[in-house]
């Protein structure tokens, strides 16, 4: 078990404390954030908030702009999901889980390569193609890009998008040092299958309340 331990923090060597203790709080408000996603409850938007804040400086200083990117964008689609959320279709309910529609469907392609295009320009115009992790940050990007936009919309599907980038970020994340995040991506890949199953139950469902 030392072992482990000595391992784990030896990725951490000649890395500034602060970063490493800004690392561990955006982790616990990330994984809050995924938290509450799952049990509809809108308090995934402020934890949200303030762990994607902290990740945009941390992934900047660690050059993984695709990742930074995200964060930077998950931060302004919180908000536009904070609002979304709070909208009710009646006096006493909230707009409920829905499946994607055709339209939609169509709107996350047209979003999924826009944003490979747009990245992949970042990291040219930054010249950050000095590993074969810019290709996969690129894709995890697109990838996440549509996760929390049909989150914010409220669609069953973002879980998938969730799923399949967390799988994929997880030994990215290691590979970068960022150990802490690694954990914290295999955690999400967990509470995303479970996330996925709890608003199936809940498909068409009109909540009364989004503190629960």
């Amino acid at each position: 078990m030392n072992h482990i331990f000595d391992w784990l923090f030896a990725q951490y060597d000649g890395i500034p404390a602060y970063l490493v203790t800004l690392e561990i709080v955006a982790v616990i408000f990330g994984f809050l954030s995924v938290w509450f996603s799952k049990r509809e409850n809108i308090l995934v938007y402020p934890t949200g908030i303030i762990s994607t804040a902290i990740f945009v400086y941390i992934l900047w200083i660690y050059g993984l702009l695709g990742d930074m990117l995200i964060n930077a964008y998950y931060f302004s689609m919180s908000i536009y999901g904070w609002w979304l959320w709070t909208r009710k279709v009646d006096e006493t309910h909230f707009i409920p889980i829905t499946k994607t529609n055709a339209k939609e469907k169509k709107w996350s392609t047209l979003l999924f390569f826009s944003t490979l295009l747009f990245v992949f320009g970042v990291y040219h115009f930054f010249g950050k193609f000095d590993s074969w992790t810019a290709w996969v940050d690129i894709m995890t990007t697109a990838i996440f890009f549509v996760g929390m936009w049909l989150m914010a919309k409220k669609k069953l599907e973002n879980w998938i998008f969730w799923i399949i980038g967390d799988i994929i970020s997880v030994p990215l994340y290691l590979y970068k040092g960022l150990v802490f995040s690694s954990f914290q991506y295999l955690l999400f890949t967990i509470i995303a299958i479970y996330g996925y199953r709890a608003w199936k139950k809940n498909l068409n469902k009109s909540p009364q309340t989004l503190l629960r």
